[in-house]
């Protein structure tokens, strides 16, 4: 079973990759979903949480993200807390997926999150791919969406450049033109990876 990490900027389009490549057959494990999911029911992450943003940031048992984000994007130091909180229980989420996919007989696992390489989860994954789309593009998605500019900026400087995500990738899609395009591009992709014999390990 080949096990696949798919990042790339928000607003890049690398959640519409991982939906082709569900249609594709691959089992998929989104980690910010997980992580979402974790923040409202692992006692551990919940506590912590409070600790860092106030025992309010909690409203009927679910945490007020928005609140959240715009408070770390905008304090490194909590940014990092929250992470090494929150990271270290995906990870583990993610190999007991793994065990589950292999035990189906699944062909190939997808691990889909935001910040695959800045998280060290592509250290979980055979091969990486990247979704990439101008910038000026992305924007105008996540204002589609209702986020502000403010919001969008903060959170993608936090991110890796597209340089710096294309130095680090197996492989990059760029995600330019139609959805009928950007399928073609995911099925030449994976087929590519599901054809070698060998695990690529360069990490």
């Amino acid at each position: 079973m080949k096990v696949i990490g798919v990042t790339g900027g928000i607003g890049s389009g690398k959640s519409t990759v991982c939906d082709i490549l569900r249609t594709l057959g691959c089992e998929i494990f989104n980690a910010d979903l997980v992580a979402k999911q974790l923040q409202e029911t692992d006692s551990e992450v919940i506590a912590g949480i409070k600790q860092l943003f106030g025992a309010d940031i909690y409203e009927g048992g679910v945490p007020n993200r928005k609140k959240m984000a715009e408070i770390a994007f905008c304090d490194a130091q909590k940014l990092e807390a929250l992470s090494q909180l929150i990271h270290p229980k995906v990870f583990l989420e993610f190999e007991r997926a793994r065990k589950t996919a292999e035990a189906n007989g699944a062909k190939a696992l997808v691990k889909e999150a935001a910040i695959l390489f800045e998280s060290g989860g592509d250290k979980q994954v055979d091969e990486t791919i990247v979704v990439l789309a101008p910038r000026t593009e992305r924007i105008r998605r996540l204002e589609a969406r209702g986020m502000t500019r403010q919001d969008i900026e903060a959170r993608m400087a936090r991110q890796l450049s597209d340089d710096e995500l294309r130095a680090r990738a197996d492989y990059v899609i760029e995600n330019t033109g139609s959805l009928d395009e950007l399928r073609a591009k995911t099925m030449d992709i994976l087929n590519k990876i599901l054809s070698t014999s060998s695990i690529t390990s360069n990490r």
